[in-house]
């Protein structure tokens, strides 16, 4: 039988078509796709939520991929090992606390086991603005990230969620929407955002786990976008802290679900 281009093109355009329209509404949004948010939408969908990723890149696993300056390793302390072992990746022991393990291994190991246990994930997609709706945060306003590259002027759509979680890292892109576009304050006594400190690996991996919360109704913040919000430090291409903080967020939604 002869390929014809055409099926191809409809075959495409119809399945991301339902899969689009099957995600306009649901139970949480993360915006971000790396290692927290992906380790929080596998644990909310494995729990059966509808839960939906938006990633701007045309990649996911955020910074995870170079594990520190290109050398693809990352480190992960004890705490975090049973994160690894959930989603049966492998690691080594190198000393003391610290265990090592194949960066790209580690991304497509979590992605796969995310997307099988029920996470929609749509790249290129960027999050331009989020929708309000009394004292809350409603759902987000997406348009193609290459639009926004382009400076094209083309109107966006919308989703709704009950949740949305800020999984973008140190740009915290949902939380700076919020803070320039909605006349309230964010859940925290010190204002508005405090935008992250210099490196203090230690102190950033218990601070990451420590705030990652609601900081605004309806919107949680989660990995380095948790640390960020605060003023925290970073922490360099040790990833427990990440894994700890998208498993927190995951459990913390499932109680208000």
């Amino acid at each position: 039988m002869a390929l014809d281009e055409v099926i191809i093109s409809k075959a495409i355009i119809d399945r991301y078509f339902k899969k689009l329209m099957d995600n306009l509404q649901t139970d949480v949004a993360i915006v971000g796709g790396g290692p927290s948010g992906l380790v929080a939408g596998y644990y909310l969908a494995k729990a059966g939520k509808k839960v939906v990723m938006y990633e701007r890149k045309l990649s996911i696993g955020g910074g995870m991929w170079g594990g520190g300056m290109m050398f693809n390793e990352i480190v992960v302390q004890k705490a975090a090992l049973h994160i690894l072992e959930e989603f049966k990746i492998r690691f080594v022991w190198f000393e003391e606390d610290y265990y090592t393990a194949d960066a790209v291994e580690a991304v497509t190991s979590m992605t796969a086991e995310a997307v099988r246990a029920g996470l929609t994930v749509f790249n290129c997609i960027t999050v331009e603005d989020v929708m309000m709706r009394p004292g809350r945060i409603d759902g987000l306003v997406l348009n193609w990230s290459p639009v926004e590259m382009a400076g094209l002027h083309v109107d966006p759509l919308t989703v709704r969620a009950k949740f949305v979680v800020d999984a973008t890292g140190h740009a915290t892109e949902v939380v700076n929407v919020a803070v320039k576009k909605v006349p309230t304050e964010l859940l925290k006594s010190s204002g508005p955002i405090e935008k992250e400190k210099s490196m203090w690996a230690d102190r950033a991996e218990t601070l990451t786990l420590e705030n990652t919360r609601e900081v605004f109704p309806g919107l949680y913040v989660a990995g380095m976008a948790a640390n960020a919000t605060a003023g925290g430090p970073r922490m360099g291409p040790i990833f427990g802290g990440m894994l700890l903080s998208g498993e927190k967020v995951a459990k913390e939604l499932l109680k208000r679900l």
